[in-house]
């Protein structure tokens, strides 16, 4: 039986065949594909007798910080979680992020919340898994207007964690750490490399072998609507109302 895919169901598919030898993912307030992910990896990891462990700040379920942020960030740095997702207003070929504003600073055009930690997120969780639905020379830039957090540094510089992944809807790096370049390696369905090398603001590689994003199989999507769906809808209830109606 041939489902209908939605947007959002393949991208929380993808993000969660990253997560499959985690032991402990978090994910930040607002972030309802990457909580969703996460839980669907927790779910099929109970198949093969794993436990992941899932930390959302936005929820009071599986939220076991007390302190909020502060635990998070003390449970980073005693390298206690696998996986964090950060995002960003913009993303540059070297993995910078600015989640600040846009414009030269301080004279900035648009204001954002802020960085809130992500610098040392970026530093000591060993998987960061960059993720931005939107793909165009808007947010993908040659140079991104203000560093939040550094996706490289200089040598000597103590530092566990780091990006490993950029997702977006259209295709899916990797970070080349010693390069300090992105690479290309997986593509949407309809999706030309030609076309992305269009809608991506700064250079990339492009892996020997495209592959594209795979379907989620049958099983899987039935264990995120019957199970995940009802889950993410107690503390993302926009989200799930919007995608799977509840």
């Amino acid at each position: 039986m041939i489902l209908d895919i939605q947007r959002e169901e393949l991208l929380i598919s993808q993000l969660a065949d990253l997560l499959k030898n985690d032991r402990h993912v978090a994910v930040g307030a607002a972030s309802p594909i990457p909580g969703a992910a996460a839980l669907l990896a927790r779910e099929e990891a109970k198949t093969f007798d794993k436990r992941l462990r899932v930390t959302i700040l936005h929820s009071n379920r599986y939220n076991n910080f007390t302190d909020g942020a502060r635990e998070l960030f003390d449970c980073a740095a005693q390298g206690r979680i696998d996986t964090f997702f950060l995002g960003g207003v913009q993303i540059d070929g070297k993995a910078n992020i600015n989640l600040v504003g846009t414009g030269e600073y301080p004279k900035i055009e648009k204001r954002f919340p802020g960085s809130f930690g992500s610098a040392l997120m970026y530093f000591v969780v060993p998987q960061i898994i960059l993720f931005r639905e939107e793909h165009s020379p808007r947010t993908l830039v040659k140079k991104v207007d203000f560093i939040s957090a550094p996706g490289v540094s200089e040598k000597g510089v103590y530092r566990p964690g780091g990006p490993k992944y950029l997702l977006t809807n259209r295709a899916l790096f990797k970070f080349n750490k010693s390069l300090q370049k992105f690479s290309l390696f997986k593509i949407n369905e309809k999706e030309t490399i030609e076309n992305l090398i269009k809608l991506t603001g700064f250079d990339f590689d492009v892996d020997k072998e495209i592959t594209q994003m795979p379907h989620p199989h049958t099983n899987r999507i039935n264990i995120l609507r019957n199970k995940i769906a009802p889950m993410v809808s107690e503390f993302y209830p926009e989200f799930a109302n919007r995608v799977w109606g509840i």
